[in-house]
């Protein structure tokens, strides 16, 4: 590997702002805001999802109609329906 072409990963905390959780990691990622944690200091890093609220990973995700779907999509192109 060449030598400094790569960045440095730094302590970063993800906040997440919908949950309230925090996630303490490493990353290539800044940020203005810091923290001190156990005498390490971490850049803060707010994201507005994550898996701790992303409706995929709680379960709480949304039941689509796609029959609804195909048949608005039909009538607007004017698709014969197949019978």
């Amino acid at each position: 590997m060449k030598a400094d072409i790569h960045p440095a990963l730094l302590p970063v905390v993800f906040v997440d702002v919908g949950a309230g959780t925090e996630f303490v990691t490493r990353s290539t990622m800044t940020s203005k805001h810091t923290r001190d944690i156990d005498g390490v200091l971490h850049q803060v890093v707010q994201v507005d999802i994550s898996s701790s609220s992303h409706p995929f990973y709680t379960g709480k995700q949304r039941a689509i109609s796609v029959a609804g779907r195909v048949e608005r999509f039909n009538k607007k192109y004017g698709v014969a329906k197949s019978e």
